[in-house]
């Protein structure tokens, strides 16, 4: 795994007291949940009682929840503090669940957007994780990257409350969810960009199921789940309703810098296991680490990875200023994604059939890997949207093909599969 030290280097010098967490979380992500990933991909009563395990131990050492607000159990670390640890912590796809700090994205929502209620009810549980949650926006056979085609709807009811009936597929964590935030059509029909909503339904509600699971090139944690006229409380709105793709274009934003992050630790791992291996096979030509081709395979996975740190840290500074940082997100999320299948790939063909086989973790990167060019909005959605979002500055005052633009909402960027 990549540290300030190494070759892979890094964005920004993070502060002292950062600098020790971030050892910390490094050793704690290769110690402890590295050795269990097989187990924790698997899923199933195996891979809960894993999970549970490490996250008593992370509570233990000191490192739950660490960017979550320290009033409410958490650590009490700023975006851009917990930015210098997210690239150790998301090393493993299971570092955040294991560390508390996968339900960040949740606890920001509903802190900003959920009524007294809510907020009460369910926010301190959320971050001490005796309360699950995960975010169901795609549907079946509806495009992920347009929500204004939702189909899944909510009756108002005399009383207040919401009747919600629909289906929505690849929602993470769905499978041990206690709650589960669902975007619905509140109005308007599919195709309509007014009237979308996001309730907050709590999965044992009646006419609640799980469908099914989904699983993600043999990896386990995405489910497809059913809603038959559930009722939802009147408070369990977030908003004031109908304004579900600012919410919604708030948490995507945030959501894929912190993906591009982990991405990174991913890759910086992959990066390591290659440069490990072509320095210490040889074969009739001497070590791997002699030949040009190796040599260039190290170079290009460099390459793509400095730079793609850099746009994910660009993209950091901006949302912790407060500031639009859209454009700086689309580079950073198509570059990470990219640049974790090629270091991967890379690293699997300098390892030759080993980097094929059950010994190392490269197959289930490179699996990683090629999702990440999918999930949070294929490629081609971000390419499209930066490239329209710049060729406006170039667009005459009045007239012009960028004036026939579609409105640049983050919020049309939505995921497949964002949990």
């Amino acid at each position: 795994m990549t540290d300030p030290e190494s070759p892979v280097g890094e964005a920004a010098r993070p502060a002292p007291h950062a600098a020790g967490l971030r050892e910390r979380v490094t050793r704690f992500v290769a110690d402890r949940v590295v050795p269990y990933e097989t187990v924790l991909d698997a899923g199933g009563p195996a891979a809960d009682a894993a999970l549970d395990a490490l996250r008593a131990r992370a509570r233990a050492d000191g490192l739950w929840a660490l960017p979550l607000p320290a009033e409410l159990g958490g650590g009490g670390l700023s975006f851009a503090e917990y930015a210098a640890l997210a690239e150790a912590e998301g090393a493993s796809d299971h570092g955040p669940a294991a560390l508390g700090s996968a339900s960040l994205l949740d606890v920001t929502m509903l802190a900003r957007h959920g009524g007294p209620r809510v907020r009460e009810e369910y926010l301190a549980p959320l971050v001490a994780g005796t309360l699950r949650a995960c975010y169901a926006m795609t549907e079946p056979d509806v495009p992920g990257s347009d929500p204004a085609l939702t189909g899944t709807r909510a009756e108002r009811c005399p009383d207040g409350s919401w009747l919600v009936s629909g289906r929505k597929w690849f929602t993470s964590g769905a499978g041990r969810a206690d709650l589960v935030t669902v975007l619905v059509r509140t109005g308007g029909s599919p195709g309509d960009r007014e009237g979308l909503s996001l309730l907050l339904v709590p999965t044992a509600s009646a006419g609640f199921r799980v469908l099914r699971e989904l699983p993600v090139l043999g990896a386990a944690g995405q489910y497809e789940i059913g809603l038959d006229r559930v009722r939802v409380p009147a408070d369990h709105l977030l908003g004031s309703g109908g304004d579900a793709l600012s919410i919604a274009g708030e948490r995507l934003q945030l959501g894929r810098t912190l993906r591009c992050l982990r991405w990174i630790g991913q890759a910086g791992r992959a990066f390591d296991l290659m440069c490990g291996r072509a320095a210490s096979r040889s074969g009739t030509g001497g070590p791997l680490a002699g030949h040009q081709l190796v040599q260039q395979h190290v170079f290009e996975a460099l390459l793509a990875l400095r730079g793609a740190r850099l746009l994910a840290h660009e993209a950091v500074a901006l949302i912790a200023a407060g500031r639009d940082a859209r454009t700086e997100v689309g580079l950073a999320k198509v570059a990470a994604a990219r640049m974790l299948q090629q270091v991967t790939d890379s690293a699997i063909q300098v390892h030759g059939a080993a980097g094929l086989g059950p010994d190392t973790p490269l197959p289930a990167l490179f699996r990683t890997g090629r999702a990440a060019r999918i999930l949070d909005g294929p490629d081609e959605l971000h390419v499209t949207s930066v490239a329209r979002r710049v060729l406006r500055a170039y667009a005459p005052e009045r007239g012009g093909p960028a004036s026939a633009a579609p409105p640049d909402d983050p919020a049309t960027e939505a995921p497949r599969g964002v949990g």
